[in-house]
């Protein structure tokens, strides 16, 4: 996995630092695995904006993501290490003894003709699938589950990793990427290893045009607008805009909005940094 500094033979190309796609193997999805997706502009049913700054972009196909890892105790082989524009991980392609194909996300070092499995008594290898009760402590974990059979949800973006530090009774107590501690159910699912494609934040896009391409629009900063719009606009000039806040009023850095007596906050030993 690896960066590039492209020449400045043009404007959009001076900054820009795109990536290698040193572990793709291939550049066609599985066609039995992906669906066509429909974008809404931002828009809902009845035609009103209700998301700011989202429109156009390129066409895009969904690949169906194995996230809850639940064909047990069938070995399976990595076909290939794919690209997917939904998502800033790379996938991989698994087919299995039965003949079945499922997408995964690909795990950091994953390479083809690779043998995974999803088992309780499976080695904790890079792309198996475990439950944390079996997992070996200090093991790097990605894709995991928060209620059993729910799927993986946390540590799933490209470069992410948790680690299994600790076990009590029927918890196990996990270091997550935002350096929160908290505690899981042993008998949910989570994948080995740290998810691929880790240098995905080194890349510049280097000109607007291609955050069109991902489905952005240009963003209004607040303190051009007008007071009718957003608390932080008015004034002469360049005015400082007050204190930053959001649109509807609510303070922005470092003001706290999680509620005090939610009910997960008993499953977090130490909160994030």
């Amino acid at each position: 996995m690896s960066v590039r500094k492209l020449k400045p033979i043009t404007p959009g190309q001076r900054f820009r630092v795109v990536n290698n796609f040193d572990e793709i193997t291939t550049n066609k999805p599985e066609k039995s695995l992906t669906v066509g997706i429909s974008k809404s502009g931002g828009r809902n049913n009845t035609g009103k904006m209700t998301m700011r700054y989202t429109g156009g972009g390129h066409k895009q196909k969904y690949r169906i993501i194995d996230f809850k890892r639940n064909k047990f105790d069938v070995e399976a082989t990595v076909k290939s290490v794919e690209y997917d524009p939904n998502r800033t991980a790379f996938i991989a392609l698994l087919e299995y003894a039965d003949g079945e194909k499922r997408y995964i996300i690909a795990p950091t070092g994953i390479k083809v003709d690779q043998k995974v499995i999803s088992s309780e008594t499976a080695e904790p290898n890079i792309g198996n699938a475990m439950k944390l009760k079996n997992i070996p402590l200090g093991t790097v974990i990605s894709c995991i589950e928060l209620k059993p059979g729910q799927g993986g949800i946390m540590a799933r973006s490209a470069g992410s990793s948790a680690q299994l530090t600790s076990r009590d009774k029927k918890y196990v107590i996990i270091k997550l990427p935002s350096g929160e501690s908290r505690m899981v159910l042993g008998e949910c699912m989570a994948m080995i290893g740290a998810v691929s494609n880790h240098d995905h934040m080194l890349t510049v896009s280097g000109k607007a045009g291609r955050s069109r391409w991902l489905g952005r629009r240009p963003r209004t900063r607040p303190v051009v607008m007008n007071p009718v719009d957003h608390p932080m606009g008015g004034g002469e000039g360049k005015s400082s805009g007050g204190h930053p806040r959001s649109r509807n009023g609510m303070p922005a850095k470092g003001y706290k909005t999680r509620k005090k007596h939610k009910e997960s906050n008993r499953h977090i030993i130490s909160k994030r940094k």
